[in-house]
């Protein structure tokens, strides 16, 4: 049995451990995460209530995930939209659906916080069953090279991504200029 709660400042430490577990087998990572999430929330933005864990019932930390404020820029319209980045389960608790929970979870409080969408570049096979699709679909793109397939987007809420079309500005702290 798993709590999924807000991450407290209690819990840094074994989140910074937890996130480089989680990425120091995988190809495509810069193996950075876990000082991403560092950065991330001492940043303008870092949403506390939207910094997640998933916690055992014997209070150890099985997974986490970060949704940051970014926006959708094009020429002199702006659009608030969110990053998940990263989503990370310890690699002994990985595939049985913590990252689905952590997922599921955040977009709800995300969405009752008000935001409308969620921008991420993932697994293409893993991200379209929590209803995302390539951001090319909406004429969302990033500053950056990356596969099609791996740029995707979610409306949290109807047609919350009608009408928003541009390049994504990730916050300065993920280190893309």
């Amino acid at each position: 049995m798993l709590t999924i709660r807000q991450e407290e400042e209690k819990d840094h430490q074994e989140v910074f451990q937890l996130t480089e577990q989680a990425f120091r087998d995988m190809e495509h990572s810069d193996h950075q995460e876990h000082f991403l999430v560092e950065k991330l929330r001492k940043s303008e933005a870092f949403i506390p209530e939207l910094s997640l864990v998933a916690e055992t019932k014997n209070g150890e930390i099985a997974g986490h995930i970060l949704f940051t404020k970014l926006k959708i820029v094009n020429g002199s319209e702006t659009f608030e939209s969110l990053a998940l980045a990263p989503v990370s389960v310890k690699p002994t608790f990985q595939n049985q659906g913590i990252g689905e929970q952590l997922i599921l979870r955040g977009h709800a409080i995300a969405k009752a916080l008000g935001f409308h969408s969620v921008i991420l570049i993932g697994h293409e096979n893993y991200y379209p069953k929590f209803g995302y699709e390539k951001t090319s679909n909406f004429g969302i793109s990033f500053p950056f090279d990356i596969p099609e397939v791996n740029g995707m987007a979610v409306e949290l809420t109807k047609d919350g991504l009608k009408n928003v079309k541009g390049m994504v500005e990730y916050p300065k702290e993920f280190g893309i200029s």
